[in-house]
């Protein structure tokens, strides 16, 4: 596809990367000179100096022949009027947009967001979605990641194997005789700096992190199987009440009855507007990184302590002190600066959530072809665990697993049929409308959007 990426930052960056790697031919445009050689120096992309909304620079771009445009530059109205110039000037059919400003995304406001008004086709909210994110972390305590797939019904867990784990060292096609009632599926591992796709006579090393597919409904035990007992935590404390640590705030006390969540707002302003929105949650105006003000919190009382402010330097410093003062408490802190992911193990932080590579993967799930519904990319995109849908033109329908010809970077782990969750065995028979989870190496997505084919919207 020709694809036109507007903002060069680190999530523009990222995209262009990705994509250009999967074949598709890729222009992006930024204002920032700098930003732009960045991109000619390190991508095979064409890069574009100017205003986006200029449509002379459009037009520069190729928008004329360009089926997707992909606004993500810092500023929410540009990114919304990109989509309007692309739509009636160049008639571009998929329109991208990333919006931040929570009064653009009221739903009682929707109505705007169509082909008369404001054509935008897909919006992109970082903060929703990293709110969502942090959720479904901390329904799964012991998993590093865990991500919704095929109606919830499916799940993708990523897992640390530590050294008390009762699998490590077990081929992997023995796991099945020692747990015969778990349906699950493990894809791979990083080992290391590398991803490993395993093989049934593989074995489980300590500190693998593993990539687990499961029935949704057997979570636990398949978190008690890798050795991992930790409680879902109820007494949260959330240092930051931006919109990321708001939004944490007000899924949590809709999902979770129990919970009991404290923020801690630097500005004061912004402290009260929080306080009067959320129903159960005390709110405190301080400064995380005040010991008096974390002790009004009741520290010692807290079981997890997420720190989610706009600054990295003061979600690693939370986190440090909490250390410090408090220990067996889990710590999630936000960086937006790749390089402070060196600091976790010294830091000793449990979780550091990337915005970056949540915001591309919930655009690269719009950007594939075909029944493709849900994308999650691992190790920078090298590999993706993606759903779609078996439709009448598949090549893979009717065919049993062991006859399909895929190929060794593809690997099946789940199939949603019906109300049924069937993990395969190599006798397994595809058949129309199964939603299927599997794992796909980069380079192989042009042959996953054969295998599932439809037009391209």
């Amino acid at each position: 596809m020709n694809i036109i990426i507007c903002g060069a930052g680190r999530v523009g960056f990222t995209i262009a990367k990705l994509l250009s790697e999967q074949n598709h031919s890729i222009t992006v445009i930024d204002q920032s000179s700098e930003d732009i050689q960045k991109i000619n120096d390190g991508l095979d992309v064409k890069g574009i100096v100017g205003k986006a909304t200029y449509p002379l620079i459009l037009e520069k771009a190729n928008a004329a022949e360009a089926d997707m445009i992909i606004a993500v530059t810092k500023n929410d109205e540009i990114n919304m009027l990109i989509c309007q110039i692309a739509y009636s000037i160049f008639n571009i059919q998929k329109k991208i947009a990333r919006i931040r400003s929570k009064d653009y995304l009221n739903p009682k406001f929707s109505k705007v967001y169509n082909k008369e008004n404001l054509p935008i086709d897909v919006i992109i909210s970082p903060e929703l979605e990293i709110a969502k994110s942090i959720e479904r972390k901390l329904e799964a305590p012991g998993a590093l990641d865990n991500v919704i797939f095929a109606e919830n019904k499916i799940r993708l867990l990523e897992i640390l194997v530590r050294d008390n784990c009762p699998l490590i060292n077990i081929p992997l096609n023995e796991l099945t005789k020692k747990f015969p009632k778990l349906e699950a599926n493990i894809l791979g591992v990083i080992r290391g700096e590398k991803f490993n796709i395993m093989k049934k006579t593989d074995i489980l090393k300590k500190n693998d992190k593993a990539y687990v597919i499961i029935n949704s409904e057997q979570m636990q035990q398949t978190l008690l199987a890798f050795g991992h007992e930790e409680k879902i935590s109820t007494k949260l404390l959330i240092i930051g009440g931006g919109n990321i640590g708001f939004n944490l705030a007000k899924n949590i006390e809709q999902s979770i009855e129990s919970a009991r969540i404290k923020i801690i707002e630097k500005d004061k302003t912004r402290a009260e507007y929080i306080a009067n929105e959320l129903n159960n949650t005390i709110v405190i105006n301080g400064n995380g990184l005040d010991e008096e003000v974390l002790s009004e919190a009741n520290l010692e009382d807290v079981e997890t302590v997420l720190a989610l402010t706009n600054d990295d330097e003061d979600n690693l410093m939370v986190s440090v002190l909490v250390e410090k003062f408090s220990k067996d408490k889990r710590t999630m802190a936000l960086i937006n600066k790749p390089n402070y992911s060196l600091l976790q193990s010294s830091l000793k932080i449990d979780d550091l959530i990337d915005p970056r590579m949540n915001t591309v993967s919930s655009i690269l799930k719009h950007v594939h072809k075909g029944t493709i519904e849900t994308a999650y990319t691992i190790l920078n995109g090298e590999y993706e665990v993606i759903e779609a849908e078996i439709i009448e033109t598949s090549e893979l329908i009717n065919k049993e697993l062991k006859e399909s010809n895929l190929p060794d970077e593809i690997r099946i782990g789940a199939i949603l049929r019906g109300k049924d969750i069937i993990i395969p065995r190599s006798s397994f028979v595809f058949k129309k409308e199964d939603k299927v989870v599997f794992l796909a190496k980069r380079d192989q997505m042009s042959l996953v959007e054969s295998m599932f084919r439809i037009s391209s919207f």
